[in-house]
C-alpha cells in the first residue's frame, strides 16, 4: 500500500476557480478535505469606513462596487436606509422601477453563478450561453443609467430618472454586415419597457437550454448530487439566507416574509430544495430565474399604464429638474446645496434588507444629524456562506471543493468589505 500523505495546500488566490481573491488553506489526508480555512482580506475595500467620510449621495456608487455582480440591488439597501432615517415616501412608480431593476439584477446574477459553476465543474458551453444573455440585461441598465455595470441609478426618495423612450442603437460597422446590424436591432425599434418585454418573452426558452444542457446530464449530477449536504437545522445555525437556506428546505424570502416597495402586489412562487445538496441548490436557482421573469413581466404591464413621478419632490433630498434649476433661483441654490453639501439626516439608526440574489443583504445606517454617516455597517449573504466552507468542505475530494465555492455563489467584492 502506497503511504497516504497528509498535505496542506493553498487553494487560490490564483486560482480561476477561486473567484477573486480567496485563499483557501486546505488540510488534506491524500486527496480528502480534513479541514478548510478560508482566508479573506485581500481585496479590502474600506467601504463601510470610506463612507463615513462621503455625504450619502455619495456613496451611492461605492454599493454597485461592493457585489459586483448585483449592483442595483446593492443600492437599494443602502438607500431604503436612508429613507427609513428621512421618513421619506417614495413614489408608486419609483418603486415598481426599482423592483423590476431588482429582479433583472437577480437574472444577472443568476446567469453569471450559472455560468462561473458550471466552468468550475468542467462545462464550457452555459458559460458562453449565460453571458450571451447577460449583454441584453445591461443593454437595459446601460439605457437608464448610462453605465453598463455600475449604475447608481437609485437615489433616496426614488430613482435617478424615468425610463427612456427609445433604445439606443447598433450603429453601421466594418465587421458587422447590414442585414446582421439590421437583426440586431430589430427588438430596439421601440421604448426599453418594449426591449424588456422582448426580453421576457424569449427568456424560458432560454433558460430550457441550460437546463437542457445540465438538469439531466449524468456528469453534472454526479458532481453536484449528495456534495456539500446542509441540513435545515445548520443551515440557520450557519446564518444561511437565500438559495442557501431554501435548497435546504426553509421557505424564507424577504420579498414574501417582510415584503418592501411593491413586492406584496406581486404573482410569484419561493422555490425551495429537499436535499440541501449543491444539486438542490442549482434547481432552486433555476426556477428564480423563471420566477424573476414573472416578476418583470407583471412590472412592464403596470409601468406602461401608469406614468407618474420617479423621485421625491422633497427639494431638500432629490434636486430639481434641469429646466426649474436653469429658470428659477430657488431651484438653483437647493441644487448647488444637495450637490455641494449633501442633505441632513436626523439622528437615529437604521437597518434596511432586500432579497439580495445572493441572500440577505442588508445595511445599517447611524446618523448623528449630519451630511455624512456617522457609521455604516454591511450585513454581506456570501460572508456567512463563506464561512461554512470548512463545514461544508469536510470529508469530500479537493474537487468537490471548487463546486462547493461555485454553489455558495461568492463575490469578494462584498466579502472584504
Amino acid at each position: 500500500m502506497a503511504e497516504i500523505k497528509n498535505y496542506t495546500l493553498n487553494f487560490g488566490p490564483q486560482h480561476p476557480a477561486a473567484h477573486g481573491v480567496l485563499r483557501l488553506v486546505l488540510e488534506l489526508d491524500g486527496e480528502v478535505i480534513q479541514r478548510a480555512d478560508p482566508h479573506i482580506g485581500l481585496l479590502h475595500r474600506a467601504t463601510e469606513k470610506l463612507a463615513e467620510q462621503k455625504t450619502y449621495l455619495q456613496s451611492v456608487p461605492y454599493m454597485d462596487r461592493l457585489d459586483y455582480v448585483s449592483m442595483m440591488c446593492n443600492e437599494h439597501a443602502y438607500v431604503m436606509a436612508i429613507e427609513k432615517l428621512l421618513g421619506l415616501e417614495v413614489p408608486l412608480r419609483a418603486q415598481y422601477i426599482r423592483v423590476m431593476f431588482d429582479e433583472i439584477t437577480r437574472i444577472l446574477n443568476h446567469l453569471m453563478w450559472l455560468g462561473a459553476h458550471a466552468l468550475d465543474v468542467g462545462a464550457m458551453g452555459p458559460f458562453l450561453y449565460a453571458f450571451r444573455d447577460r449583454e441584453d440585461l445591461f443593454d437595459c441598465y446601460e439605457a437608464v443609467s448610462g453605465a453598463r455595470m455600475h449604475a447608481a441609478y437609485y437615489r433616496p426618495g426614488g430613482v435617478y430618472r424615468d425610463l427612456p423612450d427609445a433604445m439606443p442603437q447598433h450603429k453601421q460597422s466594418p465587421i458587422k454586415s447590414a442585414k446582421t446590424i439590421k437583426e440586431l436591432n430589430e427588438n430596439r425599434q421601440g421604448s426599453l419597457l418594449d426591449f424588456i418585454e422582448d426580453f421576457t418573452r424569449r427568456f424560458p426558452t432560454y433558460v430550457d437550454e441550460y437546463e437542457t444542457l445540465l438538469t439531466d446530464n449524468r456528469i453534472w449530477k454526479q458532481r453536484t448530487v449528495g456534495i456539500g449536504v446542509v441540513s435545515p437545522e445548520d443551515a440557520l445555525a450557519m446564518g444561511f439566507s437565500g438559495a442557501m437556506l431554501r435548497g435546504s428546505g426553509i421557505a424564507w424570502d424577504l420579498r414574501k416574509k417582510q415584503p418592501y416597495e411593491v413586492y406584496d402586489l406581486m404573482d410569484f412562487d419561493i422555490p425551495i430544495g429537499t436535499n440541501g445538496d449543491c444539486y438542490d441548490r442549482y434547481l432552486v436557482r433555476i426556477e428564480e430565474l423563471r420566477q424573476s421573469n414573472r416578476i418583470i413581466k407583471q412590472c412592464v404591464e403596470w409601468l406602461r399604464n401608469n406614468p407618474g413621478p420617479v423621485i421625491t419632490d422633497n427639494r431638500k433630498v432629490a434636486p430639481p429638474s434641469r429646466v426649474d434649476m436653469k429658470t428659477n433661483m430657488e431651484s438653483l441654490i437647493h441644487h448647488f446645496k444637495l450637490f455641494t453639501e449633501g442633505f441632513h439626516v436626523p439622528p437615529g439608526e437604521a437597518y434596511s434588507a432586500v432579497e439580495h440574489p445572493k441572500g440577505e443583504f442588508g445595511v445599517y445606517l447611524i446618523s448623528d444629524g449630519a451630511n455624512k454617516p456617522y457609521r455604516m455597517k454591511l450585513r454581506a449573504p456570501d460572508y456567512a456562506h463563506l464561512a461554512s466552507l470548512d463545514e461544508m468542505a469536510r470529508g469530500h475530494m479537493i474537487a468537490d471543493a471548487v463546486t462547493i465555492i461555485g454553489t455558495q455563489d461568492i463575490v469578494f467584492g462584498s466579502i472584504d468589505r
